[in-house]
């Protein structure tokens, strides 16, 4: 349906910006009921939220007027969680109200004080920022609200979970109260009904279409990696869906740098989002992002929530969200605006359990499959890069070119220059990872039952009826090797199961173990790569089992504490009228 009627310079602007109809969040603040009344709106991310209430306040500023007056006291202020989202809702209030001379300034962390309070001198109709800031400049004198008409919290539910409470109530309590209050959030949980009970009149509770339910136009992947191989899987998914512009999510800032300068230095031009950055640092990457010099963000949750980027095409979520409200505001950075997404979770083997948790909060569906090859990516850039020459073929070419292919093409074989062509289009395109790929257990029935290195808490097995391949580890029992420490260091190293793991031979300064056969070439590229804890561990092929290892392999494991016999233990003499210890309290005798 068309938009209701509207002032002619807010109609003319949704006009030129493309807006043939309302969603169903803008629809819903337009009808008759809602005029003069406070609002309290739940929608789901991407619906539209900004300019709806954008239209709503429009009839409070404007009246029956076409433009607004000169610029003096603000007339409405909007109140957002972060400075992302607070300029992104000046920007898109500036074009909206630009037609009727209305002049919108931020008040936000992170930016000039003494700037903000020159803009605010000069007057405004529209007062954007975060909580912080807007209730600092309200008691120091600068912001002066007793000509408001209209306040908005937009993402509301943020604010209270960010701890601005406080700011929120004293910001709300200078206001005059004969104001409408329009409060806007995902989700209404008890402490946003509270405050819209404290602060709002008989407010109008509007649920937007599609409440509850999710996005249509997002599709959800679960890619399933080996453990420590998060950052090759972030790699080859943006490598094999090449989005135009695409984010990365981590949950700490550390992760958000390290996984940054991973891909920077693989040849994605990206660009980092966290707190810890100045304002100046976020503006510029945003701006980086959205002029098309940087495709990719990584970016911590600061992002998650009210950030809108065109033409972001994937959200991949590199380290899991922690509850399904975050995986939902994550992923709906995409598929906004009828545009198509993808939300592709890295989902680390050990951890599908969780993620299929969170899948089921937030009540989606996710395709599951391996993470994309290094040989699927080669395939597909095969395909993209024959489209991107057959266009350039398909150009009329103009005669100086024409001129330079007639002398390459001299003693030269087409062929040659065709692929001179390829390399040159596949030069910039950065190099997929070798991934170790989905996990193939082994059945026990092949191998038989592991043996081990016999003691209290394993005792004497069958040797394995079939040998598998030798590794040695530089780790013996002058280092205090275990087995039960040694078994799970393995599989957690080499990305197998227990039952891919032989015999294990602790020897004094080394340690040999088997490994099944068929696991043999995965599990020796999974363990050269160490983690941050183990690097001082080397794991490597051993050139063969060695005549000892084959003798002992035969007869079976050998007993434990080979050479000379442990010492029993002796107590030593108790000085005279020391008190006698409780037995429990005693070193056991051997």
């Amino acid at each position: 349906m068309p938009f209701p009627t509207l002032a002619a310079p807010i109609a003319a602007a949704l006009a030129e910006r493309g807006y043939a109809e309302p969603t169903a969040v803008q629809a819903a603040v337009l009808e008759a009921e809602t005029a003069g009344r406070d609002l309290l709106v739940s929608a789901q991310t991407g619906s539209g939220k900004t300019v709806a209430y954008g239209l709503a306040i429009s009839r409070d500023l404007l009246g029956e007027a076409e433009r607004l007056p000169a610029a003096g006291l603000p007339l409405a202020l909007v109140v957002a969680p972060t400075r992302e989202l607070a300029l992104q809702v000046q920007t898109e209030l500036n074009w909206l109200y630009a037609r009727a001379g209305g002049r919108v300034i931020s008040c936000v962390g992170g930016m000039d004080p003494m700037t903000e309070r020159r803009q605010l001198a000069h007057g405004a109709h529209i007062v954007v920022g975060t909580p912080g800031r807007l209730r600092d400049h309200i008691e120091r004198g600068n912001l002066r609200p007793q000509s408001m008409r209209a306040v908005v919290l937009d993402e509301a539910d943020e604010m209270l979970d960010l701890g601005f409470r406080e700011d929120l109530e004293a910001i709300l309590e200078s206001l005059p109260p004969e104001r409408r209050t329009l409060l806007f959030s995902a989700t209404v949980p008890r402490p946003i009904a509270q405050l819209a009970k404290n602060f709002q009149r008989d407010a109008l509770r509007i649920a937007a279409a599609g409440e509850g339910g999710q996005h249509t136009d997002i599709e959800y992947r679960a890619l399933s990696v080996a453990p420590g191989e998060m950052e090759r899987a972030v790699v080859n998914t943006l490598r094999y869906l090449d989005p135009r512009t695409a984010i990365v999510f981590c949950t700490t800032r550390a992760a958000v740098n390290r996984l940054h300068g991973n891909l920077v230095e693989r040849g994605f031009s990206a660009v980092a989002l966290s707190g810890e950055l100045s304002q100046a640092e976020r503006t510029r990457a945003m701006q980086g992002l959205r002029d098309g010099r940087a495709r990719v963000c990584v970016a911590t949750d600061v992002a998650a929530r009210g950030l809108d980027l065109p033409d972001l095409a994937l959200v991949i979520h590199a380290d899991l969200p922690n509850d399904p409200e975050t995986l939902l505001h994550r992923s709906g950075r995409t598929g906004r605006a009828g545009k198509k997404g993808i939300s592709a979770l890295v989902v680390p083997h050990n951890r599908r359990r969780i993620a299929e948790r969170l899948l089921m909060g937030a009540k989606v569906k996710a395709e599951w499959s391996p993470a994309p090859s290094a040989e699927e990516i080669q395939a597909k850039d095969v395909e993209r890069l024959a489209e991107t020459a057959t266009a350039m073929l398909d150009q009329m070419p103009e005669e100086a070119d024409l001129a330079l292919g007639r002398r390459l093409l001299e003693g030269r074989n087409p062929e040659a220059i065709a692929a001179a062509l390829a390399r040159l289009l596949r030069s910039h395109l950065p190099a997929p990872e070798e991934l170790a790929g989905p996990v193939q257990y082994a059945p026990r029935t092949e191998r038989g039952p592991r043996a081990v290195a016999p003691s209290r808490d394993y005792p004497q097995q069958a040797p394995v009826a079939v040998e598998g391949v030798w590794f040695r580890m530089n780790v013996g029992r002058s280092n205090q090797a275990d087995p039960k420490w040694i078994l799970p260091f393995l599989c957690h190293r080499g990305h197998v199961t227990r039952e891919a793991i032989g015999q294990i031979r602790i020897l004094d300064r080394e340690t040999r173990f088997e490994v099944a056969p068929q696991l043999a070439e995965r599990f020796a590229i999974a363990a050269s790569r160490p983690g941050q804890d183990d690097a001082h561990i080397r794991i490597e092929p051993a050139a063969s089992a060695g005549p000892a290892d084959r003798a002992a392999h035969a007869a079976g494991p050998r007993a434990p504490h080979a050479g000379k016999p442990r010492p029993a233990y002796q107590a030593r003499p108790r000085a005279e009228g020391a008190k006698k210890r409780p037995a429990a309290s005693r070193p056991p005798r051997s």
